[in-house]
């Protein structure tokens, strides 16, 4: 269901993402060179929306540490209205033209200019359909004045569903400039009810980690068990992933061993990423843990892209493995994927094994998955279950199925078999 939800929004979404930037920058590019022809002059800034907008603070930032008990609301002024097209393009459906007027707004932010860019950001529809223009603006703001992205991130993005986005990006923009100026207010403005769990620290840790990954990866050690060690692994995960299966490796050998959760979390993330570029890394990563949920995890996502890519080449590896819980877990979870694909194939592999009780799981495993297009085959293999009662369950299923697709079949074979409806 989510791999459909994906293809149905996800993936529509994603392109025509890519397509807003292409003719967003084209579009931007061509307007601007346009007007210069027609006036001879560069375009102008965009001016204010007609409505009360925050004036970024004055507050300059020192190489040091910020004074942030000298911190005072911005002031609150009237602004000019926007101009009537402007209005247009930014309210209006055409979403190329909305992302080119906008693009053009960020790209040419700075101090004078901030009110007519949150102008632009505030003329669009509010709510989560615009995390995207407000990443661009975050950042873009955080290279001019952080403190005044903050202040009006704080006092005016809705605190449900954007203040805490918006935070984030800022600080992960001011932490790729200046990150000591950055940590510090982070750990000076921290209002959380545990203070070592500093929700603040996530956007530090987002930004050093597209700058400064060890560095990054220092303050999350620090962090105990809390929310913003979970949501600060995600970007770690991330990056470490793109530097390589064994450097991915050994950042998750330094994870915390006692939160089992958070290593099958994050050992599960990364297994995602490693094994669609290097199978045969992840394969022999898996194949050295301990078979434990982490570990199973990355077993997950190693089947699921080798079997897409090379599935008798998967079944190779699976049949050598060695340690006997971590093979019949992987042959359980070969067979739920490859008897999807090709029961005939997958009934094939199976029939190398000799009926035993670890293999009793992976042929219930098969029964199930087959039980719906060939119960009758379904009944064959249940048969050879040896565990009595895990082979009672999986003979239900099938007759069960076999019930619903051909009933005076499966009848048939109840009294020929002498096996009782409640048996």
């Amino acid at each position: 269901m989510i791999m459909k939800g994906f293809l149905r929004i996800g993936l529509p979404w994603a392109i025509s993402l890519g397509l807003v930037f292409y003719f967003g920058l084209k579009l931007g590019s061509e307007k601007n060179l346009n007007q210069q022809k027609e006036t001879g002059t560069a375009s102008q800034p965009l001016a204010p929306k007609d409505s009360q907008q925050i004036v970024s603070s004055s507050t300059q930032i020192s190489e040091n540490t910020p004074n942030l008990l000298d911190l005072t609301t911005p002031e609150i002024q009237k602004s000019p209205p926007l101009p009537p097209n402007l209005i247009r393009i930014m309210q209006g459906a055409g979403i190329i033209e909305r992302m080119g007027a906008y693009l053009d707004a960020v790209r040419a932010m700075d101090r004078s200019n901030i009110q007519d860019v949150v102008a632009a950001f505030e003329a669009l529809p509010k709510g989560y359909g615009r995390h995207l223009e407000m990443k661009l603006l975050m950042r873009s703001w955080a290279d001019v004045d952080p403190l005044g992205a903050l202040a009006y991130a704080n006092e005016v993005l809705d605190e449900k569903s954007e203040r805490r986005f918006g935070v984030s990006e800022i600080l992960a923009g001011w932490a790729n400039r200046d990150p000591d100026a950055a940590l510090a207010w982070a750990k000076e403005n921290n209002r959380s009810e545990n203070p070592e769990d500093n929700p603040l620290l996530v956007g530090i840790i987002k930004g050093l980690a597209e700058t400064d990954l060890d560095s990054a990866n220092g303050i999350f050690l620090s962090l105990p068990d809390g929310n913003a060690r979970w949501q600060a692994s995600s970007f770690l995960a991330q990056e470490y992933s793109k530097k390589g299966t064994q450097e991915a490796i050994r950042w998750a050998n330094q994870l915390p061993q006692e939160d089992l959760r958070l290593r099958e979390t994050i050992l599960g993330q990364l297994a995602s990423r490693l094994a669609r570029k290097d199978i045969a890394g992840t394969a022999q990563w898996v194949s050295s843990m301990e078979d434990d949920k982490a570990s199973r995890r990355v077993m997950d996502n190693l089947l699921t892209n080798w079997v897409a890519k090379d599935v008798n080449q998967a079944s190779e590896w699976v049949s050598a493995l060695e340690q006997d819980e971590q093979k019949t877990y992987a042959m359980k979870q070969l067979t739920a994927r490859w008897s999807l694909m090709d029961p005939v194939s997958t009934a094939e592999w199976l029939n190398q094994f000799p009926p035993s009780a670890k293999l009793d799981p992976v042929v219930c495993e098969f029964v199930t998955r087959i039980s719906a297009r060939d119960p009758e085959g379904a009944v064959g293999w249940a048969q050879s279950i040896l565990d009595p009662s895990a082979k009672n369950k999986a003979m239900q299923k099938a007759l069960s199925a076999w019930d619903r697709s051909d009933p005076k079949k499966a009848t048939a074979w109840r009294q020929a078999n002498g096996y009782l409806l409640d048996q």
